[in-house]
């Protein structure tokens, strides 16, 4: 039991575990060089004996802050959660410390988080927006830390991308739909640069194929369930109707639905409608929904591994790691 009169130090630790001093703070610094036996010693002696480390100081002397934000536009019903969930538990193996921001939909929180973990030495920066302006491209070039953009595959990265091709996906699910014989596409774009993207590689492969120009509307980022009901008054009331609905997530993808049965509309029958994302909702919804899907777990994963490489001092060559993505083909459409 602690001496709740004495603050414990690093040489408490040691002597009950039975190591050097210089053990515990490798510990503390570089957790998988420590035997797992002698890591299991030092954390029970920590325990015992109450003591929390100067994790400012030891960053100090060691001129590492053991710090990585990772930025995300949201969290709640998010197809990110992955690839956070992957990438903290991956980080915390190494001793890392996450600094989780919410940049907002429209990435409007990212200059203030991005200074404020430069600010605090951050080893790593991880982004899953997109870096609006040049000011803040050079401020993240010229501070040494790891920069990690991910979700998207920037002509000129930063420093790495990791993710997939937005011109890609809009690609393929013009050519998929085009191939299921549908003949008006209706889009529901999310009003951010990803999205557009997606709209703008669909809008040229369709008619560049011989389709006739997409009607469209657009909606705020995130798109959500809560969209649904405006988005199909307006589908419903176009002339021709749509025989096809692509939305911008699967939640939408699962309003839409919703309603068009509420109004006795048939899915695929009367109309069809494709998701992105591949939600879990997407596989379990009836009907299931046609879907993208993101291995949003890689991309945690090959960021982590970029961030543990710069650590042992490797080059990185290949700035851009493309994780790909699948078309999912279910009832919806």
């Amino acid at each position: 039991m602690a001496n709740k009169n004495k603050v414990p130090k690093l040489d408490d630790v040691a002597a009950r575990a039975g190591v050097s001093p210089a053990t515990v703070s490798r510990f503390y610094n570089n957790p998988g060089l420590v035997a797992p036996s002698t890591a299991e010693r030092i954390r029970k002696a920590v325990a015992d004996t109450g003591y929390v480390p100067d994790l400012i100081a030891g960053g100090l002397a060691s001129r590492r802050s053991r710090l990585v934000a990772v930025l995300v536009p949201e969290i709640a019903h998010s197809i990110f959660n992955d690839t956070i969930e992957e990438m903290v538990n991956e980080l915390a193996r190494d001793g890392l410390i996450v600094m989780l921001g919410l940049t907002g939909p429209d990435d409007s929180g990212m200059p203030a988080l991005i200074e404020a973990a430069l600010s605090r030495r951050a080893e790593g920066v991880i982004l899953s927006g997109a870096v609006a302006t040049e000011a803040m491209r050079e401020q993240l070039q010229g501070r040494g830390a790891t920069v990690i953009e991910t979700w998207g595959l920037p002509e000129k990265p930063i420093d790495v991308a990791v993710g997939f091709s937005h011109t890609a996906v809009g690609i393929d699910v013009a050519r998929f739909l085009a191939s299921r014989g549908y003949r008006r596409p209706h889009l529901v774009v999310g009003n951010g640069p990803r999205a557009r993207m997606r709209r703008d590689a669909f809008v040229r492969e369709w008619t560049q194929s011989g389709g006739t120009r997409p009607s469209e509307a657009e909606v705020e980022i995130p798109t959500h369930f809560s969209h649904a009901r405006a988005t199909w008054r307006h589908a419903m009331d176009l002339d021709p109707k749509p025989d096809v609905i692509v939305c911008g997530s699967d939640l939408l993808a699962q309003g839409l639905i919703v309603e068009a049965y509420a109004a006795g509309k048939r899915v695929p029958q009367d109309v069809a409608v494709i998701g992105f994302g591949n939600l879990s909702i997407a596989g379990e919804m009836r009907p299931t929904i046609t879907s993208v899907d993101l291995d949003g777990a890689r991309i945690g994963r090959e960021a982590v591994a970029v961030l543990r490489r710069r650590a042992a001092g490797e080059k990185i060559t290949n700035r851009v790691i493309d994780v790909g993505f699948r078309l999912i083909a279910r009832e919806s459409a």
